[in-house]
């Protein structure tokens, strides 16, 4: 089997990924191998970052390809619940990120969805970073609020919901001949967590000018995959990285905090979580994998 994901020996993770079959290397036995691995950047701002790592290293570690993760921080942003140590230790600025070239960029979700994208803390640095990644980058992938803001990137900017799209949707597959989501099945599952969105005459409207192409449907989770004309920027505003029991863990904290606007999640029995959408996380990453390797020059 091909070893994909390369990691630091002392990574807090590197034996549960081998525990869940994960082919992992050392960073050392990785510079011995005559091989260029697809160093993939990731910038985390999701809360907690460490214990949301997992939840991208598993799909990644399922390609054939040799992956090196790049985690990125922001100069902007302030860590607060996330170990000063770990941040430190393994994760870089952008600027030393692509002192080496990035093959591709993933742009995880944030917990400001509700706030204007002017008045998040880090979004002047957000819009530098994906300025240079649109340019020089084969392909950046923004998850849930990542995605909201590849998309304001290309003028379509996110409405705050009445209530959290949230649950696992039913969604539909809209283009079968696409090198990404072509292969997903005709209808999947996916988990959304998120209280804005984009309403569906206008993402109709922007694929009718050109801007985009729409690739995913989920009914009252509206359009949810699509791309940006040039394909340079994948948006998937959800979760499809997702472990089981995540859905249950945000469900029982919008309990205790009381909110009106949040129902229980569709599709979903906290108390019995089973993953439906397993075969879409999988199918998903490993078929991006697979476009930016065969669109990148591996020599550089």
């Amino acid at each position: 089997m091909v070893t994909t994901v390369v990691l630091p020996k002392d990574y807090h993770l590197f034996e549960e990924l081998e525990n869940k079959k994960i082919e992992v290397m050392s960073t050392d036995e990785a510079l011995r191998q005559d091989i260029r691995a697809l160093r993939i950047g990731i910038l985390n701002i999701m809360p907690k970052a460490e214990s949301y790592e997992f939840n991208l290293l598993f799909p990644l570690g399922r390609s054939v390809l040799q992956i090196d993760p790049v985690w990125i921080k922001l100069n902007t942003h302030q860590y607060t619940t996330t170990d000063k140590a770990h941040l430190d230790r393994l994760y870089v600025t952008f600027d030393k990120a692509i002192k080496k070239k990035l093959d591709g960029l993933i742009i995880t979700g944030a917990p400001v969805e509700e706030i204007p994208f002017e008045e998040v803390r880090y979004w002047d640095e957000i819009v530098e970073m994906l300025d240079y990644a649109r340019k020089n980058i084969i392909s950046t992938l923004g998850i849930c609020w990542g995605g909201l803001a590849l998309a304001k990137m290309i003028g379509i900017d996110k409405v705050h919901t009445a209530k959290k799209i949230f649950g696992i949707y039913e969604s539909e597959n809209l283009d079968r001949k696409h090198p990404v989501t072509g292969e997903l099945d005709d209808l999947f599952f996916c988990p959304q967590s998120r209280h804005a969105g984009i309403p569906d005459d206008v993402m109709r409207a922007q694929e009718k000018a050109g801007n985009i192409h729409l690739l995913a449907y989920g009914g009252k989770a509206g359009y949810f995959i699509f791309e940006s004309s040039d394909r340079r920027f994948l948006m998937h505003l959800g979760h499809p990285e997702y472990n089981s029991r995540r859905l249950q863990k945000e469900a029982l904290r919008d309990q205790e905090s009381g909110r009106a606007d949040v129902d229980p999640p569709v599709n979903y029995d906290i108390n019995r979580p089973i993953n439906r959408w397993r075969g879409h996380r999988n199918e998903f990453f490993t078929q991006w994998l697979k476009y930016i390797y065969e669109n990148t020059d591996l020599s550089a």
